[in-house]
C-alpha cells in the first residue's frame, strides 16, 4: 500500500528521507550527553621512564613493585602493563563502571607514592605520573 505510493513518487520519497536524516542530525547534536548511561569502565594510567633500561629491567625494577602496590585498590577490575626497550613503562588500571574517576586517580596515586621508595633513583628523579584516562572513543564502537 505505502510502497506503491513511494515507488510512483521517487522525488517525494527522496525529500522525505533527507528531511528525516536532517531531523536526526539536529536531534543528535542537541541531545544532552549526560543522559547516556556509562558503559565503559573508567581508567587510570600510570607511566614512568627509566632511561637506558631494557624492557626486562624496567619490568622487574619498576613495573613489578608498582603492580604489587596498586593491586587491590578499591573498585579495580583489571590491570595491564607494558614495558618497552626505550625505557618507558605504562600501567593501565580499569575500575568498575559507575566509580568516580577522580577518586580512583587519588587511590592509585596513594598506592604509587608508597611504592616510590622501592624504585630506582633515576625513575624517582624523573617522576611517576598518574592520570585518569578516558576510553570514550570505545563507547562509539560499543553503541555501534
Amino acid at each position: 500500500m505505502f510502497s506503491k505510493f513511494f515507488i510512483n513518487r521517487p522525488v517525494f520519497a527522496s525529500v522525505l528521507s533527507i528531511v528525516i536524516v536532517l531531523f536526526g542530525l539536529i536531534s543528535m547534536m542537541t541531545m544532552p550527553v549526560a543522559q547516556y548511561p556509562d558503559i565503559l569502565p573508567p581508567e587510570v594510567s600510570v607511566s614512568a621512564n627509566y632511561p637506558g633500561a631494557s624492557a626486562e629491567v624496567i619490568s622487574a625494577t619498576v613495573a613489578s613493585p608498582l603492580e604489587q602496590k596498586i593491586n587491590g585498590v578499591d573498585g579495580m577490575l583489571y590491570m595491564t602493563s607494558t614495558s618497552t626497550d626505550s625505557g618507558t613503562m605504562s600501567i593501565s588500571v580499569a575500575f568498575a563502571v559507575g566509580t568516580d574517576p577522580d577518586q580512583n586517580t587519588i587511590n592509585v596515586n596513594n598506592r604509587v607514592q608508597t611504592a616510590l621508595s622501592q624504585l630506582p633513583t633515576e625513575v624517582r628523579n624523573l617522576g611517576v605520573t598518574v592520570t585518569k584516562r578516558s576510553s570514550s572513543i570505545m563507547g562509539v564502537a560499543a553503541v555501534y
